[in-house]
């Protein structure tokens, strides 16, 4: 049975940083089931354990297919953007230009990864993205552009990050999606979001990715 938990796991992190000088550990997000875990002595526990994202299957800046999979092993960081967003993006995407470079002057660039998945895949094609990239500066090494499907990305959003994303006359650019910013694990489990238009948000999501990365050896 899967539910779905989303602050699951902050009360205790909260109460570890009232007792410990110690950096509490990062909290869970998003679905859980009960798995029966088999103990030393031969019987079997019931334990409930989150879940990776969901699987996915997209294409990146160089055409070249990417899933999740392809990700699993690094702490990775995501935003949902698009190339023409002439509102929150600009913003978002400078944030996510300065987390990389921070992490390459700390020596991280291999120990992490940022995908950056556009909510307007029908104009945001590999050939776009690329560009994007380039006018950006952005290492693609381990910064990936990603688009595909709305029917494909939509979903991923809403139901595998928990996050907003949909076509809206009314907003800017036609539409309406999060500056919410998500930290992974390299099981590829979410731990933490964070305000991606925030210089102080996105300070701390570095802070917490440098964690994760000396927890994850």
């Amino acid at each position: 049975m899967k539910n779905v938990i989303l602050i699951s796991g902050i009360a205790f992190a909260l109460f570890q940083s009232c007792t410990s000088a110690e950096k509490p550990a990062l909290p869970y997000y998003g679905e859980t089931e009960m798995v029966e875990i088999k103990q030393p002595d031969g019987t079997e526990k019931q334990e409930l354990q989150y879940l990776p994202i969901p699987k996915f299957f997209l294409i990146n800046q160089d055409s070249s297919s990417a899933s999740r999979n392809d990700f699993m092993g690094k702490v990775t960081i995501v935003d949902f953007f698009f190339t023409e967003c002439p509102s929150i993006c600009p913003m978002l995407t400078s944030q996510m230009a300065r987390l990389q470079k921070e992490f390459d002057k700390a020596g991280l660039k291999n120990k992490v990864q940022l995908l950056s998945i556009s909510v307007k895949p029908a104009s945001d094609t590999p050939g776009v993205l690329r560009e994007y990239a380039q006018r950006l500066g952005a290492d693609t090494d381990n910064w990936s552009f990603l688009t595909g499907s709305s029917e494909d990305i939509y979903p991923l959003a809403e139901k595998g990050f928990f996050l907003t994303a949909f076509p809206s006359d009314s907003a800017q650019g036609g539409v309406f999606h999060t500056d919410q910013v998500t930290l992974l694990d390299p099981e590829m489990k979410i731990r933490g979001y964070y305000e991606g238009t925030s210089t102080k948000a996105m300070d701390s999501l570095f802070s917490d990715a440098k964690y994760l990365i000396s927890t994850h050896k």
